[in-house]
């Protein structure tokens, strides 16, 4: 009897941490997002709110999966990301991964980082809420990524008019 009862408190002790960290994560309340797609070097971390808090952000998974589509388009490959703190180590952890066709309002699931899920490896309509505040993220990052180029451009054509404009030697 007394096994019995430790056996029960044994599992429920593990269950109900468990319980709380999927309840959260199937709301959402990511911490990040790890993108990675075309025109993107290296990988994207987003925070905005509009792509973390939702879980149903890119796609409602609830609403049933589709045939796969003829042409997709260009695909982003979206990692949600949570971050644990266990006895002052931070640990970053996914959740699961996903390719966002935001072009076409398209979404492959890939699945759950640790485990499976009936949703996984199928493909969904992409919700149309997540394209404005992608494509914001994505416009962000290219004005980012231009601003040093840009600045190398007009050094040179400073460079440029400076010698041009120099007084020629008479000899």
């Amino acid at each position: 009897m007394i096994r019995k009862i430790t056996v029960f408190l044994f599992l429920l002790g593990m269950l109900i941490p468990a319980s709380f960290v999927f309840a959260r994560q199937s709301e959402g309340n990511f911490e990040y997002l790890a993108i990675e797609g075309p025109g993107i070097t290296g990988e994207i971390d987003a925070t905005d709110p509009a792509l973390t808090q939702d879980f149903y952000v890119f796609a409602d998974f609830t609403q049933g999966a589709i045939p796969a589509p003829a042409n997709p388009g260009q695909g982003y490959d979206v990692v949600r990301l949570y971050v644990d703190k266990v006895d002052e180590k931070i640990t970053e952890r996914p959740y699961d991964e996903l390719t966002y066709y935001p072009y076409t309002g398209y979404v492959f699931y890939n699945g759950l980082a640790e485990g499976f899920s009936e949703y996984d490896a199928k493909w969904y309509v992409a919700n149309p809420a997540a394209e404005k505040p992608f494509r914001k993220m994505l416009a962000q990052r290219a004005l980012i990524t231009w601003i040093p180029f840009a600045g190398l451009v007009v050094i040179l054509v400073a460079f440029a008019i400076g010698y041009y404009k120099k007084p020629k030697n008479a000899e």
